[in-house]
């Protein structure tokens, strides 16, 4: 008797972990994301184990850069992201080269290519999109409500500011490699979110710094990613671009530097990195 009592209960058993176990299996993918905020938003909906290769803008969280980079852009190839077997490859939009993308269906390989947001809603409809690919819809609605609440944090904020400080965002690769982001990029956008006026208007994109230009502009603020500093050699480096020591960002030592991805990404830190924003030009 006893011996039949200890069989049903293992049976009982295996019957309710059985399903469990199958269930984690299959959904133990070996995924490729190509695009920083897709890899961001995969890690947050709790699928960044899973991850096995990626890009080398997806800086965050950190332990994503210690994963095999498939590279950056047009220096990706379809045979290197091949090597690695994956099960799902999670491509930004416009972010490979579209022979790589034809390669890689030639080759059966699942791909999801999605926009890369540059608003808020674009933010929430990219963690929607990913999440209802996960089947993880409540994790994706609990994601776009913290965003919803950093977005209230920020207007709470502002709300009680009077100033409008004015500031330019400088891409810089080096000293010889400087560009000035104007309307209808990343950098416009999130200075609209904190309440910056953009001092480059005029024109969309991004085009080369010419010292006459910077200099008539002459903006209150100059904001930089935190890699752009560098590759000037750091602050102190910052002069280095010609006509900068004319701006009144440059005498007041108002240079603003923030993560790249943080700032331009436009992933579930958003309204995070638009608050640090707005409270850096405001000191």
């Amino acid at each position: 008797m006893a011996r039949l009592i200890f069989a049903f209960l293992l049976l009982s058993f295996w019957a309710c972990k059985s399903p469990e176990t199958q269930n984690s299996v299959e959904e133990s993918r070996k995924i490729i994301t190509a695009g920083g905020t897709i890899t961001e938003v995969v890690h947050e909906l709790g699928f960044g184990d899973q991850i096995i290769a990626t890009d080398i803008t997806s800086t965050y969280p950190a332990s994503m850069q210690q994963l095999p980079s498939i590279g950056y852009r047009n220096q990706i190839k379809a045979e290197g992201i091949l090597a690695q077997a994956p099960d799902l490859v999670l491509i930004e939009e416009g972010y490979l080269n579209p022979d790589v993308v034809e390669q890689l269906k030639a080759a059966q390989v699942n791909i999801h290519i999605f926009s890369k947001p540059l608003s808020v809603d674009g933010t929430k409809k990219l963690v929607t999109d990913l999440a209802e690919l996960f089947d993880s819809a409540v994790k994706g609605q609990e994601i776009n409500a913290s965003i919803d609440r950093d977005m209230e944090e920020l207007n709470t904020y502002l709300v009680s500011q009077e100033s409008m400080p004015k500031a330019v965002f400088i891409m810089a690769r080096g000293p010889e490699t400087v560009f000035i982001a104007g309307e209808k990029t990343f950098a416009s956008e999130m200075f609209n979110l904190a309440k910056v006026e953009t001092a480059a208007t005029g024109f969309d994109e991004f085009a080369p710094l010419t010292p006459e230009s910077l200099v008539s502009m002459n903006p209150d603020y100059l904001v930089f990613f935190e890699s752009g500093i560098q590759s000037l050699g750091g602050k102190d480096g910052v002069k280095k671009i010609q006509g900068i020591d004319q701006t009144t960002a440059y005498k007041e030592d108002q240079i603003v530097a923030l993560d790249g991805l943080y700032l331009s990404g436009f992933g579930p830190r958003v309204g995070k990195a638009a608050l640090e924003l707005a409270k850096s030009v405001r000191k």
